[in-house]
């Protein structure tokens, strides 16, 4: 399956660990298995202590590692990196984006005053207190992590996104990173097919790697945007529709009023929940009552069905 030089392994030095202070509460377990979804990511891994992660910070592959040393209330990280070259400008770069994965300067307190007034919100919030929204790296990776998961399970699609790490990834560590547009261009339709995924998908694939890779799917120029002009410019490219887009909305440009419409498995996820919060049986007529928190009741329900399967341990010592 390698096709290109890219996914050879990459030795990395490590440098000495950096200390973050995210703004509390924060739990590294409950935030990284909002990121992760399933254990089926490779991408993003978790061992019970530590999250790993290789990022492609100026085309070099950086490997991180991030444990939590302080608790919920006083959070402190310890962040080690690890690549064959380490400068102040990738160290920074490297820093910037792991705020941007794993939410570490969003502040909620917004959020936790409004559950507070909101009996079912607020045992929500409680139980997994401490959680941040995380949110990808790129677009493009945000957009690919949509498209695999259409029509499939959320385990499904995130192992053809982890075959596909493995296929073309820089490696570091032992861990591929997520591939950039241009690793993926150098795949052919067939070895795309031959990964797992469908035909109508992997030119979807290949047709999103050339946008990015063309400068079409920048973040900067999507941020500035309202809700509705994202999902126009999102879903007039092939395979893209208004679930994709609204994830993009939510997981990739962080709004957290958004809860993906038409997502199969988050809304089963909500209808489950509204009868022990007696909020009635219909998910889409209750959404309305958590505006504008809906994403974050998005990624809340998804931590309670990680629960559910024995993934996530709320009580657990952060």
């Amino acid at each position: 399956m390698r096709e290109t030089p890219a996914a050879a392994h990459v030795p990395h030095r490590p440098r000495r660990p950096l200390e973050l202070h995210p703004r509390p509460p924060f739990r590294l377990d409950l935030t990284v298995w909002a990121l992760r979804r399933r254990e089926q990511n490779q991408i993003d891994t978790w061992d019970g202590r530590r999250y790993r992660r290789v990022l492609l910070v100026d085309d070099m592959p950086v490997e991180l590692t991030v444990t939590q040393t302080g608790t919920a209330s006083a959070p402190r990280l310890e962040l080690a990196l690890g690549a064959e070259r380490l400068t102040s400008e990738i160290e920074d770069s490297a820093r910037s984006t792991l705020n941007r994965l794993l939410g570490l300067d969003i502040d909620l307190s917004g959020f936790y005053a409004r559950a507070g007034r909101d009996r079912t919100l607020g045992e929500l919030a409680e139980r997994y207190r401490g959680l941040k929204p995380p949110r990808f790296p790129t677009l493009f990776e945000c957009l690919l992590n949509a498209v695999a998961c259409q029509q499939l399970s959320i385990a499904a699609g995130l192992t053809l996104l982890s075959r596909l790490a493995a296929a073309v990834g820089q490696t570091v560590g032992g861990l591929h990173a997520f591939p950039a547009p241009t690793d993926v261009l150098s795949l052919s339709p067939l070895t795309l097919r031959a990964l797992g995924f469908s035909e109508r998908k992997a030119e979807t694939i290949r047709e999103l790697a050339a946008a990015a890779a063309g400068g079409e799917l920048e973040l900067d120029a999507f941020e500035p945007l309202d809700d509705a002009t994202v999902v126009a410019a999102l879903v007039k490219r092939r395979g893209v529709g208004p679930w994709s887009a609204d994830y993009v909305l939510l997981r990739g440009l962080g709004r957290l009023h958004v809860f993906p419409r038409d997502d199969v498995g988050a809304l089963n996820g909500l209808e489950r929940f509204l009868p022990a919060a007696d909020l009635g049986d219909d998910p889409q007529a209750s959404l309305a009552r958590f505006v504008p928190d809906a994403g974050l009741v998005y990624f809340h329900l998804l931590l309670r069905g990680l629960e559910q399967r024995g993934l996530v341990d709320p009580s657990a010592s952060s």
